[in-house]
Parts: C-alpha cells; sequence; structure tokens
C-alpha cells in the first residue's frame, strides 16, 4: 500500500453539501494522478461523473442509512473500459490501494466526521464490479476509526 500524505490530496465540495452537512446525500468521487500521486476528493449530493476516465479506477462512495444504521458503500469497477490492464491486476490494485483511499476520504471529510462522530463507528461495504465471478463480489472492509490518521 502507498502511503498517504495530506499534502497530495485536494477537496472540493459542490453546492448541495458543506464540511459538516448533510449526510444523505452526501457522495464521494475519489480520482487520482499517475504522474504526481495527488488525489482528488469531491464530496457532492451527486458523483462527479466529470472527472472519470475510461481506465475506471476511480472510487465512488456513499453514505446509506437503513433501520439499524449507517454504512457506506464503496464501489469499485474491476474491468476496465479499456481492456487493459487486465481485471486480475486491476483487483491487486484496488485491494492493495483501497486503504490509502479510504484514509484520504476520512481525512479529506474530517469536519464531517468530527460533526458525526458515530459514523466512524458504520461499517464500510465495498462492492466490487466485474462481469467475471472470479472478482465480482462483496467485502466488509472495515469502519472508518480503521482508517484515521
Amino acid at each position: 500500500m502507498s502511503t498517504f500524505d495530506p499534502n497530495k490530496l485536494s477537496v472540493e465540495f459542490k453546492s448541495g453539501v458543506t464540511p459538516t452537512e448533510p449526510i444523505i446525500p452526501r457522495l464521494y468521487t475519489l480520482t487520482h494522478s499517475d504522474i504526481t500521486a495527488e488525489l482528488f476528493l469531491t464530496i457532492a449530493p451527486y458523483y462527479d461523473f466529470d472527472k472519470l476516465t475510461l481506465m475506471r479506477d476511480e472510487v465512488l462512495c456513499r453514505w446509506i442509512k437503513t433501520p439499524i444504521g449507517y454504512y457506506f458503500y464503496v464501489q469499485l469497477h474491476l474491468d476496465s473500459e479499456t481492456g487493459n490492464p487486465s481485471t486480475e491486476i486491476r483487483n491487486s490494485i484496488f485491494v492493495r490501494e483501497l486503504p490509502l483511499a479510504l484514509q484520504a476520504i476520512r481525512y479529506g471529510d474530517r469536519y464531517f466526521f468530527d460533526a458525526h462522530t458515530k459514523l466512524d463507528g458504520a461499517p464500510i461495504i465495498v462492492y466490487f464490479h466485474s462481469e467475471d465471478a472470479n472478482y465480482n463480489r462483496v467485502e466488509n472492509w472495515g469502519t472508518f476509526s480503521d482508517y484515521t490518521l
């Protein structure tokens, strides 16, 4: 896993969200630059589709409320639109780098977590989307308390 550097994170709040509100709808689009290793986090009431590329290496997340509480839902697309690299390699990269992505989201939205401390204990559910049944799966990745700096 790469080491998270807060200095390489840019956070943008779009109209409809503030650094502390609302919980729903609050959607996250995390992208990065392979060249500079910078991370770009958009927090909005929608996904920032303008930031997506054919590589589909973004991390898309949102809060979901159930009768028993909130959980954080993460979507990862393992099948590249371009076919390169392979689903197997993309899976390895996502698994290796997801802790860094979760640290970046937790740090980038730290004032939100300060205002809603119970959300640090909400489960993080990750959906690995793939056409290949060997990689298409849902996993529990702990809570944000596991990803604080």
